[in-house]
């Protein structure tokens, strides 16, 4: 349902007004932390114990801190289940989408705390009105180390600040580690295929970390940085010919049917590039690249995990 009908409805305008009404809201009347996140500063109740969830990467947090939730957005075109790292939440309640939250559902769900993050980022001051909110959007400009800030403010609300630590800790370690396998390890170009058609990213770009933390040294200096990167062609591939191609499919990490990324690649053109002809092209993982955005505690360390043993084994 849209915020619009929703909150357009007689009957779910007076649920609302009868709840402010009654100090219902349970942030008014628990005791309360504040947390500054991305969209400004909520007066949040301590150790909440219903949490909706409407950002994929937050849930990649909350599991890894192993924090239930009492509700989370559908991540995928299909049914499928969620992989392996978030399969704790594969049977809790659905809330909506990744972009448009199902606001009388979760308004009857009568949750201790709402939080949101990236795709979710605009619904903000809607959802503020049903629980207490907070925005965990990633500022992908310092993406690892925002990254671990929300890592341990959520770790502070839960009180799970000793489990992140552990991760953080282990995050940096693998970082340095790969950094230094980078160094020596050639150009690498990112690519995201999707619905026959392919963009590139940079350094500063949507995945940029891969050039700018992880240490790739880009194939190409300056592309679009803009969301959804710069469109490119085959000849771009053959032009600038990358050591390394890392190639996320975007259609496989939505469930959307489409062309492999890997057939899609394989022709003439990209053959010719030293990647291909030296086996070193990465297929990532699309869901933590993609619908985590690289951002979640888990997503980083796997995909740091995986660069480093694609650059081991090239190193042989």
């Amino acid at each position: 349902m849209t915020i619009k009908n929703f909150f357009q409805t007689r009957r779910a305008a007076l649920a609302v007004g009868a709840a402010l009404a009654l100090g219902a809201l349970p942030a008014q009347a628990q005791n309360t932390v504040q947390i500054k996140h991305a969209s400004g500063t909520t007066a949040v109740p301590a150790s909440p114990k219903k949490v909706i969830v409407l950002d994929a990467t937050t849930l990649d947090n909350l599991s890894a801190l192993d924090v239930n939730v009492a509700g989370v957005p559908t991540m995928s075109t299909t049914a499928r289940p969620l992989p392996r790292h978030l399969a704790r939440y594969n049977s809790a309640p659905k809330m909506g989408t990744l972009f448009e939250p199902d606001y009388e559902k979760i308004h009857g769900a009568k949750p201790d705390l709402i939080i949101v993050g990236g795709r979710s980022q605009a619904k903000y001051a809607q959802l503020a009105k049903i629980a207490p909110t907070i925005d965990m959007t990633v500022d992908r400009t310092n993406l690892v180390a925002s990254a671990k800030a929300n890592v341990n403010t959520l770790a502070g609300l839960f009180g799970k600040q000793a489990r992140a630590k552990e991760l953080t800790d282990k995050l940096d370690s693998s970082i340095a580690a790969l950094k230094t396998q980078a160094a020596s390890a050639g150009t690498g170009l990112i690519v995201l295929t999707t619905g026959g058609k392919m963009s590139a990213y940079g350094p500063g770009s949507r995945f940029g970390v891969l050039h700018d933390t992880f240490g790739i040294k880009p194939a190409v200096a300056k592309l679009d940085t803009s969301n959804h990167g710069q469109a490119i062609s085959f000849e771009f591939i053959q032009k600038t010919n990358p050591d390394w191609l890392f190639v996320i499919d975007r259609d496989a990490a939505i469930g959307r049917e489409g062309t492999a990324a890997a057939k899609f690649l394989d022709n003439e053109l990209v053959r010719q590039s030293n990647a291909w002809k030296n086996k070193r092209v990465v297929y990532l993982d699309g869901f933590n690249w993609y619908t985590l955005g690289g951002a979640g505690i888990t997503a980083l360390q796997e995909n740091a995990d995986q660069l480093a043993r694609a650059l081991n084994t090239a190193g042989r």
